[in-house]
């Protein structure tokens, strides 16, 4: 009895191990972020309320995969309100969940900003959302829409969707690869 006890326990750390590691292992939406590694320029426009014009700034985006080809890193520079302006967001696709999520943090806030969502049928728009409390409008719900356009440019659009009133659109960036003469690949598929 004990030598049947001891080949279940084996064998379930067994199964739950291959689990783990298909759990784990990168597939086709890691592969997507991949194509995104390297250095870009940034255009943002953002709004800052009522009918004032949007406020425009440039900066850059520095892309890397991590931890494997599992996560993908954006640190962004530039600057916001006239002031430097820094900010990295972490994504990844949870195999488990079939969902993509990520994790924002700047230095206009000390606060982390989890993001979660999907992938459209166009297999080129990651729509995510986050909730949090904002010190001025209360508890809100943000929508980031990722959209890739070709191979060296990205657009992004963050909406606020605060609770009782219509959604409003906070801003969006178009950031473009920066590539050398005669270095253009294809990496987004």
């Amino acid at each position: 009895m004990t030598t049947e006890k001891n080949l279940q326990g084996k064998t379930d750390i067994q199964s739950m191990m291959e689990n783990f590691k298909k759990m784990a292992t990168p597939g086709a939406p890691h592969k997507l972020l991949a194509g995104l590694e390297g250095h870009w320029v940034t255009h943002t426009r953002a709004w800052m309320g009522g009918d004032q014009p949007p406020v425009e700034t440039s900066g850059t985006c520095v892309q890397t995969m991590i931890l494997g080809g599992r996560y993908l890193q954006q640190e962004y520079t530039g600057e916001m309100m006239g002031e430097p302006f820094s900010g990295i967001n972490l994504i990844g696709f949870d195999n488990q969940k079939e969902r993509f999520e990520s994790i924002w943090i700047d230095t206009m806030s000390t606060g982390i900003y989890y993001f979660e969502g999907v992938i459209g049928s166009d297999g080129k728009t990651i729509t995510q959302e986050s909730s949090y409390d904002d010190p001025d409008k209360g508890h809100v719900t943000w929508r980031s829409v990722t959209r890739f356009v070709d191979d060296n440019t990205l657009e992004y659009e963050m909406f606020l969707i605060p609770k009782n009133s219509p959604e409003e659109k906070m801003s969006e960036m178009t950031v473009t690869r920066e590539t050398s003469a005669g270095s253009e690949k294809s990496r987004i598929h």
